[in-house]
């Protein structure tokens, strides 16, 4: 009550009413909320949605990360990652050794691989959709969550084949969703100074569509805090609320901050955690048609990760093991946790545990930290 007095007499009213009343907001909000240092007013506004769309619960997910080479022909100036084939710290991973490494992590239970690399310039497409069926070979069960849009139309050159094509043939081959990376800023000014040659924001949104069409799903985000203005920040979840509207085949929206320690961009301040949390409330209340807004704790952290579950966000995403993207850029928000560090960091927050499927469907339920974890049958 003493909260919502404070809101009414906060520049944000209006905007608040406008949520309060499950109104969208547009673009001139967006902007007016992220010039806003009323940071506890954000968070009230974006926790409204997130109780509407997902109560009091918050999910994470028992997956593994898989990168299958950092040999890259692109030169982003944002990303450490990638390597030329010379480079002592260029890899390349046999599909024996993913499928190793994955066959062990089945047995600690996880439910998803999530796969991206390079562009390498020699590895056939032929070695994608064998990974892909090795993998899914393993157990069918298992989610494929793999490649970014520009991995794709790196394959669709490759091979000269349409990009409907190649995301036809990874599809019967057992892919069963797309990752959102790559989306960076969609801003053409911003894309030609950090990441000349990659696909453009058409391009990107374009891929996901194709897919979405195909019954398939994906999620998405936004690289900030580097060269971009709130204005191509706000132009960029606009984009993606547009798609959404077509199309609803997002699950999350990730947002995730730019580390600028070990690249061409070193110079850079690096985004706040007062940025951080400003961005994750105003993503859950302009993206109104979005179920699921996730707190990517390897860039915040653990602990502005468990926070910002007062922003908005409903979902920690999961396990993580060998992150490797983040990790090579210079970020120190960890490399992975447990299922019991998770549900601890939920349950600290007020919040309830749910492990989830790629899908955001739920697979089990943790009422309070003193019950069992129990099964949740469809």
């Amino acid at each position: 009550m003493v909260l919502e007095k404070l809101i009414r007499c906060s520049e944000m009213a209006d905007i608040y009413d406008k949520v309060a009343a499950g109104q969208r907001i547009g673009d001139d909000d967006a902007l007016r909320l992220y010039r806003s240092r009323d940071l506890t007013t954000l968070g009230a506004i974006a926790d409204i949605v997130r109780e509407r769309k997902n109560g009091n619960r918050a999910s994470y997910i028992l997956n593994r990360y898989l990168n299958y080479s950092n040999i890259c022909i692109l030169s982003c100036q944002f990303c450490e990652f990638g390597k030329k084939k010379r480079n002592a710290e260029a890899f390349e991973l046999t599909i024996e050794q993913m499928v190793e490494r994955v066959a062990n992590d089945l047995r600690l239970g996880i439910t998803e691989v999530h796969i991206v690399g390079g562009l390498h310039p020699s590895l056939p497409f032929s070695y994608y959709t064998d990974m892909i069926r090795a993998l899914k070979a393993l157990d069918p069960n298992l989610h494929i969550k793999a490649f970014t849009a520009v991995e794709l139309y790196h394959f669709a050159s490759l091979t000269k084949k349409p990009l409907a094509e190649i995301l036809a043939v990874l599809r019967d081959a057992g892919l069963d969703s797309i990752t959102g990376g790559g989306a960076e800023i969609f801003s053409q000014r911003v894309r030609d100074i950090l990441c000349k040659g990659k696909e453009t924001a058409d391009e990107y949104l374009a891929c996901h569509r194709a897919w979405h069409r195909m019954g398939m799903r994906s999620t998405c985000t936004m690289l900030y805090g580097h060269i971009e203005t709130l204005e191509d920040r706000v132009d960029h979840l606009r984009r993606l609320r547009e798609l959404q509207d077509e199309t609803h085949g997002f699950t999350s929206f990730v947002p995730l901050h730019f580390v600028p320690d070990k690249t061409k961009l070193a110079h850079i301040t690096p985004a706040s955690g007062f940025d951080d949390l400003r961005n994750l409330a105003i993503a859950r209340i302009y993206l109104d048609n979005f179920d699921h807004i996730t707190g990517y704790w390897i860039a915040l952290g653990m602990k502005l990760a468990q926070v910002s579950l007062s922003f908005g966000v409903d979902d920690l995403h999961g396990t993580i093991m060998e992150e490797r993207i983040f990790e090579m850029a210079g970020g120190s928000g960890g490399q992975q946790q447990t299922r019991e560090q998770l549900e601890r960091a939920i349950l600290d927050a007020g919040r309830i545990p749910v492990q989830r499927d790629s899908l955001f469907r739920p697979i089990k339920v943790s009422e309070a930290g003193a019950e069992p974890v129990q099964e949740v049958t469809a």
